[in-house]
């Protein structure tokens, strides 16, 4: 390489450098906006449940149905329905909710494969974001609960900060409840034969999750704790 073309890419990363710095202090008022406006728009709905999943599952798959009448019975029993406004599902909880005539809010993220907003959210509850950790800021503030169905890397990424949010008192505590003992019981056992034997957790930890069957279940757990703590935004 010549001393020419050295200073050609020099000058080239330079600048590529600078218009990528300049690009991140504009970012900052998107983020902002997105931030308002998931602020003002969730702090009326009222005591909800949200609902994490596969985006991937079919609407005649076990894991599709039982959401759905999850949704249904939380509905009815007063809990609005928070997913995260896809496919799979996200889309047979807010199915669920509109099914019980409920609050059933989706927030969208915009992905270029997979995720398109669901006919089954209310129309002016359905927010879209282009930062996952805006919307996952959004998820834990204005949710009662975490209903965790099976899915992929998202529903793990969800799954564990919610409980280190709580873990390290980031947030009050509400329940995790994990449906599907089939499905999650290889990473429980991993977690208490791997995590708690190594000293990485305390045993007490696993106290935050909940594992159940069925849709009575899931209302159950959250009923219960409810008994003892007010219904509130988590932070």
């Amino acid at each position: 390489m010549t001393n020419e073309d050295r200073q050609i890419r020099d000058k080239f990363k330079q600048k590529t450098w600078n218009e990528i710095k300049t690009n991140d202090s504009w970012a900052i008022f998107k983020i902002m906006a997105e931030f308002v406006e998931g602020f003002e728009r969730l702090g009326k709905i009222g005591p909800c449940v949200t609902i994490f999943g596969s985006a991937r599952v079919k609407p005649d798959h076990k894991y599709y149905i039982l959401a759905e009448n999850i949704a249904y019975k939380l509905t009815i029993h007063g809990y609005g329905i928070v997913t995260g406004g896809g496919p799979g599902i996200m889309e047979a909880g807010n199915k669920g909710a509109n099914r019980g005539k409920g609050i059933s809010v989706g927030l969208n993220i915009e992905l270029p494969m997979e995720q398109h907003d669901n006919p089954y959210i209310d129309s002016d509850k359905s927010l879209d974001f282009d930062y996952f950790f805006v919307r996952k800021v959004m998820f834990v503030k204005y949710s009662q609960g975490f209903v965790v169905m099976p899915g992929g890397f998202g529903t793990m990424d969800e799954l564990f900060e919610a409980i280190t949010l709580i873990q390290t008192k980031k947030i009050g505590k509400f329940p995790i409840i994990l449906v599907g003992k089939k499905y999650w019981s290889g990473l429980i056992d991993w977690i208490k034969n791997t995590l708690v034997d190594e000293g990485a957790i305390h045993l007490d930890d696993l106290d935050l999750i909940s594992i159940v069957d069925t849709e009575d279940e899931v209302l159950d757990v959250i009923d219960t704790f409810y008994k003892k703590y007010s219904l509130s935004p988590n932070f």
